[in-house]
């Protein structure tokens, strides 16, 4: 059974809510202005009865507004995948012990957000007046800031993705009821509906990070002995009295050797022992050093150049920690990325061969800069479709200005006398473009920001060897070899260039 859990979130949007229409006022005649109240719940005759003390006597009170929740369901438009964690790294300063703060680092944590869960949250306000006039000045002041909606924030934690959101005026109900029913002094209410689109966040996961200040590395053996004889002979790894260990190539099982002067069992006197029998074993290759390929999200272990039968829970047995789905991390080493790519790996259930990667974009190499003609700046570092031109329309609603395509194949040619009617531009130019050419149209003509068949790529100066790039439709980096358009992260990975970490 799963822990109780309770952050009190749809709590909070109410008490945002609260606030929202707590400042309004009315003002009598004379100009005195009395601010309205407002209180949770619906304005039943048994809230009614409550407002009056319980006694049939007193007049219930008015202007005041009531706010309570009418409906609450999922929001199936804005699900996302509920597997994808987000991870923000935090640093505090140091504190001062004073109540302040130095200019030293402080704690360090890692904070891994799981994916909320949108719902839509329905709430209606029930205005009291007891004449027009009362209603229409608070019915004014409301209605004047919707247009038609209002921002609000339930939180000040900048790690909160949640604590932006937007209410919005639904439909205006002049007069409702009356209240209370079957009396001559009765109540008009009206009613607003206002809806809210709101997150149900799971906890995230802190994690404080660790510094390594220091590396302890033993060359004792298991009787508290410095092991010459390992130091000295380098290949020859054996213990005294018949242990077991690995062997090199050229050694032979049971074989007799002169094993000069040993440590005697723990007295620290080294006396002569003229011959030990040693009993060795070969060595067991470590399971981390493999051949993997990494093919469109996909691991798998290599045998030889050739995909193997090898079973990943089979090889997860050979590993420390225990595996667990989509917390298991692999780690990837590349020559042309700094630091390591990790992501969050799962068997795939019906090949258990292959692994599932879901990548952690924080460690993916940087996309490159392309400018543009008409593209906005901040993503000058994407495209928005791969396509290709033979069956893609330009004329179609993705082509807007500062859309930019990735070719699968060429445009035109210099030699037609004609070209596409579709592909040409305004003053009804040919547009000529080629494989693996990066376009982008400014609303009038087409142009190339990359031109994959140039010798040499050059931006600002600089002579680029590799691009990186993502496609804003399917999320996913690409980068260019100089000649190819690759995933970024695809490919063979030798030994020693990945790792699982089980525990994660």
């Amino acid at each position: 059974m799963a822990e109780h859990f309770y952050d009190g979130q749809i709590r909070k949007y109410l008490v945002q809510l609260l606030r929202l229409f707590s400042n309004f006022s009315y003002a009598t005649g004379d100009g005195t202005k009395t601010q309205v109240p407002v209180l949770y719940g619906d304005l039943t005759r048994q809230v009614s009865s409550i407002l009056r003390d319980n006694s049939e006597n007193k007049i219930p009170s008015a202007p005041r507004m009531a706010l309570y929740i009418t409906g609450l369901e999922m929001d199936r438009d804005r699900t996302s995948d509920s597997s994808y964690v987000n991870k923000r790294h935090v640093r505090e300063r140091a504190p001062d012990g004073a109540g302040g703060y130095t200019d030293q680092a402080g704690k360090q944590y890692t904070v891994e957000r799981l994916m909320p869960t949108p719902y839509k949250l329905t709430v209606n306000v029930d205005i009291w007046s007891t004449n027009a006039d009362m209603k229409l000045q608070i019915m004014e002041q409301i209605l004047m800031l919707f247009n038609p909606s209002l921002d609000i924030q339930t939180t000040d934690n900048y790690l909160d993705w949640t604590s932006l959101t937007t209410v919005m005026m639904d439909s205006v109900n002049f007069s409702s009821r009356s209240i209370p029913v079957g009396i001559d002094s009765d109540i008009d209410v009206a009613q607003m509906t206002f809806s809210t689109p709101i997150y149900i966040s799971p906890p995230a996961k802190v994690k404080r990070l660790g510094v390594v200040t220091n590396i302890v590395t033993s060359i004792f053996d298991g009787d508290g002995y410095y092991d010459f004889e390992q130091m000295l002979q380098g290949t020859n790894l054996f213990t005294v009295a018949g242990a077991t260990a690995p062997y090199i190539d050229g050694d032979e099982q049971n074989e007799v050797v002169d094993t000069g002067e040993f440590p005697n069992d723990g007295d620290g006197v080294l006396t002569p022992r003229t011959q030990k029998t040693r009993t060795v074993t070969p060595v067991v290759n470590n399971p981390i050093q493999e051949r993997v390929l990494i093919l469109n999200g996909k691991i798998q272990l290599l045998d030889n150049g050739l995909p193997s039968t090898t079973t990943w829970p089979t090889y997860f047995e050979l590993l420390p920690g225990n595996y667990r789905a989509g917390l298991s991390i692999m780690y990837l080493r590349r020559p042309d990325i700094t630091g390591l790519v990790a992501g969050r790996i799962t068997i795939n259930s019906l090949d258990e061969t292959k692994l599932v990667i879901d990548w952690d974009k924080d460690t993916l190499p940087s996309n490159d800069t392309i400018q543009g003609p008409a593209r906005n700046a901040n993503q000058y570092s994407s495209i928005d479709f791969i396509i290709d031109p033979l069956r893609y329309d330009p004329q179609s609603d993705t082509s807007k200005a500062g859309v930019r395509l990735l070719l699968l194949g060429a445009i035109g040619s210099t030699t037609n006398t004609d070209g596409a009617d579709a592909w040409k531009n305004t003053d009804n130019s040919d547009f000529v473009a080629g494989a693996n050419d990066i376009i982008e149209y400014d609303g009038t003509n087409w142009y190339i920001v990359f031109d994959a068949s140039a010798d040499k790529l050059i931006y600002n100066d600089v002579v680029i060897t590799t691009l990186y790039t993502t496609n804003l439709n399917t999320g996913v980096q690409y980068y260019w070899d100089g000649d190819q358009w690759l995933l970024s992260v695809d490919g063979e990975y030798a030994k020693g260039d990945w790792t699982i970490n089980l525990d994660g």
